[in-house]
């Protein structure tokens, strides 16, 4: 009986609203950090847009960073177990904008 007192004292009760449930997509994310903190900008960058916004900022201390980096890890991990291994252009580099999306007309390098 103790044992699920304390269980019930340390769950945390997280609400998700109907507004934040929808999601924003992000094909782009830009890392920062300082001493103190990391700072992850979502943006969508669209094809023939030479203009993108900041969609959605998350500040996060570095030992959650570090979280983070594992977590995203360990999910990847078991999603290319279920799902076979996520396809990576090499010959991009992963910190530039996606701005290919099929047309041609813009150069990555």
């Amino acid at each position: 009986m103790e044992d699920n007192k304390n269980q019930n004292q340390n769950q945390l009760n997280i609400e998700l609203s109907e507004e934040i449930a929808q999601g924003t997509y992000s094909n782009l994310a830009i890392i920062t950090h300082s001493t103190s903190e990391f700072v992850i900008d979502f943006v969508r960058v669209m094809p023939g847009v030479p203009k993108a916004g900041v969609k959605s900022r998350i500040i996060l201390t570095p030992e959650h960073a570090k979280r983070l980096l594992m977590a995203l890890q360990d999910n990847v991990k078991k999603f290319e177990q279920q799902h076979g291994p996520i396809k990576v252009n090499m010959g991009v580099d992963p910190q530039m904008s996606p701005m290919n999306f099929g047309g041609g007309n813009i150069p990555l390098a």
